[in-house]
This record gives structure tokens, sequence and C-alpha cells, in this order.
């Protein structure tokens, strides 16, 4: 006798939820496996990240060491270059006093001559000649001391292999104009570059700018804009550094940049005029560049009784022709008394530069579209010096 239908649906229905529970177990372990290999994955990828910051970390180690054994292989040359010019003037002091001591004998002998003839006269002429002759012996040892204390500046001249070393710590790259940016602490170098980059000086990416130097080493900005085929290196400034005014121009490896951009607020340095005769010696192109114009043009205004807005157009008019001029005449004089010839003067200020750089149209322009047109030209012509003032 066959099963009665409510039997073989019953069968079915059991059958069916075995099939589904054993379904669902099946989905479960597949869930746990996939859960596990997520799992071992993400493991996987941790331990290959930590071994990528190791290895990271280990590199930049190597470089820190580099750069320090770098560092202190160029100190030790400056220190042994130091020694050897201290022997050097102090065998010149010791021959000039051997000097000075033959000619006092010399002129004493003469003396004792001129007593045994009794010749009062010549005596009196040989006593002054003696003493003439001591007066040029001690002058002349004073020059060698002074100049021992100062430091003479000797021609330094990197060979090629330590010019293409500091282009590769440069980040030299051949399709670019690197300009380095030198000057005293607080003139504005920053300011300066973040202009010529077309930023303002709270912009992402600029250059830190502050009252006091922000750091001892060299720091590099590419230009945003990549049409710009430029490189700027904010150069820490002499003042912050314990380095000679004569050993600054080898000590930051300036020879290594197509162009120096020699920032003053006041006046001249002597290691502004050391960087000068340099790059006159490397035929680097050189922009000497006074900071803070419209600062020092606001306070000629306020001498001439700027008080209205109805004279500020005129008063600025006045105030900056009378800037212009003393500064010429201020860049004239220095490089005169350096036996530099004299360089052509550019009038720029920071805000308007950025302005023009950002292809706005401010109100007082001066040289800043000239100054930019012959930086383009220095960086596909011959190289020529340049001074400018900001």
């Amino acid at each position: 006798m066959g099963a009665t239908p409510s039997l073989i649906e019953r069968e079915a229905r059991l059958h069916a939820e075995a099939v589904a529970e054993q379904a669902r177990k099946d989905v479960e372990l597949a869930q746990a496996a996939l859960i596990k290999i997520i799992q071992a994955n993400q493991k996987s990828q941790q331990k290959a990240a930590e071994a990528q910051l190791a290895a990271q970390a280990q590199v930049y180690k190597e470089m820190v060491a580099t750069l320090q054994a770098e560092r202190a292989s160029r100190e030790a040359v400056q220190v042994q270059t130091h020694k050897e010019m201290i022997a050097v003037v102090q065998a010149e002091c010791a021959a000039i006093q051997k000097r000075a001591n033959m000619d006092i004998q010399s002129a004493q002998e003469q003396v004792e001559k001129s007593q045994e003839r009794d010749a009062t006269a010549d005596q009196e002429a040989t006593d002054a000649l003696a003493e003439e002759r001591v007066k040029m012996a001690n002058a002349a040892k004073e020059e060698a001391e002074r100049s021992l204390k100062e430091g003479i500046q000797p021609v330094v001249t990197p060979t090629p292999e330590e010019i293409s070393a500091a282009r590769r710590r440069a980040r030299y790259h051949e399709h670019l104009f690197h300009i380095a940016v030198t000057g005293v602490a607080g003139g504005g170098k920053s300011s300066l570059i973040n202009a010529f980059r077309g930023l303002r000086n709270k912009d992402t990416g600029s250059a830190a700018t502050g009252v006091t130097e922000t750091m001892l080493v060299t720091a590099r900005y590419a230009s945003p804009n990549m049409e710009q085929a430029y490189a700027w290196y904010d150069i820490p400034g002499a003042d912050t550094l314990k380095i000679p005014d004569w050993q600054y121009f080898t000590a930051q490896e300036l020879y290594a940049f197509d162009g120096i951009i020699v920032l003053f607020d006041n006046h001249f340095t002597m290691t502004d005029i050391a960087i000068l005769a340099n790059c006159r010696r490397f035929e680097i192109s050189t922009y000497i560049v006074r900071s803070k114009a419209d600062q020092h043009i606001r306070n000629i205004m306020n001498d001439m009784g700027y008080e209205s807005e109805d004279r500020k157009k005129t008063l600025y008019q006045a105030a900056q022709e009378q800037f212009i001029q003393q500064t010429r005449q201020s860049v004239k004089d220095n490089l005169e008394s350096a036996h530099i010839p004299d360089q052509r003067v550019y009038i720029v200020s920071n805000k308007t530069m950025l302005d023009v750089v950002k292809e706005k149209q401010p109100e007082n322009i001066i040289h800043e579209v000239e100054l930019l047109n012959d930086l383009e030209w220095s960086r596909t012509g011959p190289g020529e010096e340049y001074v400018a003032v900001c």
C-alpha cells in the first residue's frame, strides 16, 4: 500500500529543510573562510607597510649620515685652510720683524760711524732715517697682524667634481634656471621668493617668513606654475652662521647656481661684496635687490609732511624719485669702493611683483616687468650682471 499524500508532503518538507540547513551551514563556513582570508591579507599588508616604513627610515638615516659626513669634511677643509693661512701670515710677520731688526741694527751702526767722525748733522739725519725705518717696519707688522685677525680672502676654485656634487645636493636640473637669494636674516628673502612664485606669504607651499632666520640650511622651492622654468633657493643669512665673509660664497656652494640675488635692506655688507666679486669670477648673473621699498617710500612721504589723501599721489611720486636716486647713488658708491663695475638698477616691490606675476594690473608698477623679463633673458641668453631694488 503506497504512502498517503500527507506523508509524502511531510517527507519532502523535511528533506527541503535539511537541504536548506546544510546550505546555511555551507554559507556560514564560506563566510568564515572569507573573513580569515581578509584578515590574513590585512596582516600581510600591515607587515608590508611596516617593512616599507623601516626601509624608508633606513634610507633617511643613511642620507642624514652622508650629509653629516660631507659637512664635517667641508668644515675640516676650512679649518685646515685657515691654519695654513695663519701659518703663512705668521711667517710673513716673522720676516717683517727680522727685516725691521736688521734695519734697526744697520741704522745703529751708521749712528756709531757718524759719532766716530764727529759729524753731528750726519748723526741726526741717520737717527731720523733709522726712526722712519722703524716706524715703517712696525706699520708693516701691524698691517700683517690686522690681516691675520680679520682673515685673508684666498682665491678658492672648486674642482668640476665639487661643482657636480654641489649641484646634486641642490637637485640641479638642466632644464631649470636656478636662482639663489642671499642676504641678512629678516631682509625679506622668503617674501621675495614667494612673490616670484606667485604666492602670498600665507599660501600653502610658500616659503616660511619671519623677522629672524627661520632655518640654518638652504631651502629649495619650485615654481607652482609649470610654465616658469625656475628653481628658487633661500640661502641662510651670513649673520646667522659662524662663517667669515670671504668663506660664505664657497661654504654655501653658491658656485652651483645660475643666478644670485643679493638682497639688502639699508646697506651692503662685506659678505655681499664677496658674493658679487666671486660671481664675476664664475660668470654668474647677479641681481642686487633692496628690500622693503614701499616701507622706505612711506617713511620719506611722512618726512615730507604727508597728511591728506589729496596730496598722496603727488607726494608718492616725489618720495619714489628721491628713493630711486638715493638707492642708485648708494649702490654706485658701494660698488666703486669694492672696485666692482657699476650695474643697472631696477626698482620693484614685493607686493607689486606678486600682482604682476599673477597677471593683475597694479597701480605702482616701476620696473617689475623689466626685471622679470631680464631674469627670463638670463635664463635663455648669455649671462650679465644686474641690480634690482625691491
